[in-house]
Formats: structure tokens, sequence, C-alpha cells
């Protein structure tokens, strides 16, 4: 969902029946316009057309009014990244491969939810329901690493998957904050976020020994193996999928 700036303009005209939906908008455009802290209460109320008092009727206060926003960020950005996994079909390294551009073009695409998600400051772990629409989202991102993890060569321990969830967490919410946001927010960057992320995580797989030659099991050669390129190159990034 994209905010247009005379939407909430558009809506003021509200019936009782979505003047909770008004005012998650009319927060919604405030927060792609000055960012998750950078309007009250009142001015959602007076975005959306409203009394001071109205948004109480369906908030307690601006906090709730933003869990709300977040929440709804995080079911869609779950849907997004689920989507994305696709249960590691057809192989975990092209899955994975996806998750990382979805997480991308969900900061992109939707910037003002993902603010909300991630820099308003708003205390996750005491509301709980808020709480479980984030783990949800995080758990496509650990069911990913679970998969990843398994590619540990043979003889070679088995990194902890939630420790790799968390470093892969880590180098796409920075590459997203950074360079993947569509806002003025985002720098410039002489590649596409896409790329970065990648080279990161080829970098973090090479790190802890994962192959990083890319072979499809669906795209064998017939007769001997070719020579590889002078330098002793990667193919490609990623791992070997399985």
């Amino acid at each position: 969902m994209s905010w247009r700036k005379d939407q909430g303009r558009s809506e003021r005209g509200y019936h009782h029946g979505n003047l909770k939906e008004a005012l998650l908008q009319a927060a919604l455009g405030l927060i792609a316009e000055k960012g998750a802290a950078g309007f009250t209460f009142a001015d959602a109320a007076r975005m959306a057309g409203v009394s001071p008092a109205a948004p109480y009727r369906h908030f307690r206060d601006r906090e709730e009014l933003l869990s709300s926003i977040a929440q709804r960020g995080f079911e869609q950005f779950e849907a997004l990244l689920t989507q994305a996994w696709d249960d590691g079909r057809p192989d975990t390294v092209t899955a994975f491969e996806r998750v990382g551009k979805a997480y991308l073009a969900f900061a992109r695409n939707e910037p003002a939810f993902y603010s909300a998600m991630f820099e308003s400051g708003i205390p996750v772990d005491l509301n709980p329901t808020l709480m479980a629409a984030s783990e949800r989202a995080f758990a496509i991102i650990r069911a990913a690493a679970e998969r990843l993890a398994a590619l540990a060569p043979p003889g070679m321990p088995r990194p902890p998957a939630m420790m790799m969830a968390l470093h892969i967490w880590s180098m796409s919410h920075g590459v997203a904050s950074l360079f993947g946001r569509g806002d003025a927010a985002r720098r410039k960057l002489p590649m596409s976020p896409e790329e970065l992320l990648e080279a990161e995580v080829l970098i973090y797989l090479r790190g802890l020994g994962f192959p990083t030659d890319r072979r499809p099991t669906d795209q064998k050669p017939p007769g001997p193996p070719p020579v590889p390129p002078a330098g002793g190159g990667p193919s490609g990034p990623w791992g070997t999928p399985k």
C-alpha cells in the first residue's frame, strides 16, 4: 500500500465506519513525509480531517496508532517474504536470493511501513500482537537460514541457524535502511542494493567456509568438468544449492 499525499484530503468526508482506516492512512502519509517521529496525534487527526479528540475513539494514543501501522506492515512483510521463500523451491540458494530481494523491495516500496516497523521506537516486546507479527516475519528468515546452514560442507561444524538468521537480517536491514529505501533517507550507491547485499552475503558465507562456486544441480554439463577460470574466482555467489 503506497500513500498518496492527496489521499487524506480527498477522504475528509469520512463516515464513522472508516474513521480508523482514515487515521491509519493519514499517519502513513505523515510518516512518509516526516518520519515515524515527526508527527503528533493531533497531526494525524488534522490530516484525516477530524477533531483532535476523534482518534481516541480507536487508539489510546499515538503509540497505539504507530503500533497498528507497524503490525500491518509486519503482516504485509511476512506475506511478501513467504511468497519469496516458497518453502525453499526450487532450491535453497535460489529461494534465499529471492528473500533478500523481497526484503529490499519492501523497504523501497513501503518506506512508511518500514519506518513504523523499525524506526518508531515502539517497544515491540510490550505489545503481544505486534510482537507475534514481527516474529512471524522473522521466522521466514530463520527458516531460510536453517536450510542454508544445512549446506555446510561435510566435516565442518554447522553454524547455528539463529546466529546466521540474525547476521543475515542485520545485513539486509543495513542495506535496506541506507540504500534500498524509497524515500529521502536513501544514500547514493555505485551499484544496486541487491548487488551490495549479494556481495555481503557471499563474503559472509565464504568466511564461514561455505563453498561459493554455484553449480545448479539441474544444469550439469556432459563430459569432464570445465576448466575453472584464470585466478580461481567463483562463478557465482551464495553457495551450492541443494
